[in-house]
């Protein structure tokens, strides 16, 4: 099901186990039942569930006030409205919350989907946050050595103040972590004293947005999916890159669509 862009891996799983899978007209409630795709019928409440004939992988710049999922029984917005003329079904590769903007994976591969999300693959994401104040260097090191939130403890792989506008009462903060929980970013802010007006998803990996507006979305080559899965630089180097940008780097370009929506 997850080769198909019903759901990923772990989504297809809790489809299984919920009864909601039926092989040859039979719900099945164990996980790794083996389907030959041009023999057995499978459905999933009662839907075909149709093998898919290209995979395909995307990115896109998610607005906020937007719902990482492909249906919403409230009627909300949700990414899926954005991707009604793709050919083929797709699923979101982790999530951005509500009120969260920026990069988004999707994609029918489940495989693919398994890999970018599983904590071996130590894959690294990038936000620009937006504070109430003005954190001190002091403030944001305590980040890097790692805080206490709801769900464990966690810490920042690198972090560092960005120029992003000009403003006395606001302050921008740009943070890469390695963990995925729960509002986390939100969270280690509060725990230095600030809340977070604006949050932003800029990277996965070593894939960039580049150009890409919000509510706009790209299909991705296999040199753009190679970034996605290349190693982190090394803290030196990255304390490097404290002290100025690197020269003729240019950000990845892409064939955009946007949104009839």
């Amino acid at each position: 099901m997850a080769d198909c862009g019903l759901a990923s891996r772990r989504g297809a799983d809790t489809l299984i186990t919920s009864g909601k899978v039926q092989v040859n007209g039979k719900t099945v409630y164990e996980l790794g039942v083996r389907v030959e795709p041009t023999e057995d019928r499978v459905t999933v409440e009662g839907k075909p569930v149709k093998p898919p004939t290209q995979k395909i992988y995307v990115i896109f710049n998610k607005p906020d006030n937007v719902l990482t999922t492909m249906s919403d029984p409230e009627g909300r917005p949700t990414v899926a409205d954005f991707m009604e003329e793709l050919p083929v079904r797709v699923f979101p590769v982790g999530r951005l919350d509500w009120d969260t903007e920026g990069m988004l994976l999707l994609t029918n591969d489940g495989d693919f989907a398994q890999r970018v999300m599983h904590p071996r693959e130590e894959i690294p994401k990038t936000y620009l946050a937006k504070l109430d104040g003005k954190p001190t260097p002091e403030q944001l090191s305590k980040l890097l050595r790692g805080v206490t939130i709801p769900g464990g403890r966690v810490k920042a792989l690198f972090v560092e103040t960005a120029k992003v506008g000009d403003s006395d009462k606001y302050g921008w903060v740009k943070i890469v972590i390695g963990e995925g929980k729960n509002r986390q970013i939100r969270f280690m802010f509060q725990k230095i004293g600030y809340d977070v007006k604006k949050l932003k998803r800029v990277a996965i990996g070593q894939l960039t947005l580049g150009n890409l507006q919000r509510g706009e979305y790209a299909f991705l080559d296999e040199g753009s999916i190679n970034r996605i899965f290349r190693k982190r630089k090394s803290d030196t180097d990255l304390n490097r890159e404290r002290r100025g940008p690197r020269s003729s780097r240019k950000a990845p370009k892409f064939q955009t669509k946007r949104s009839a929506r």
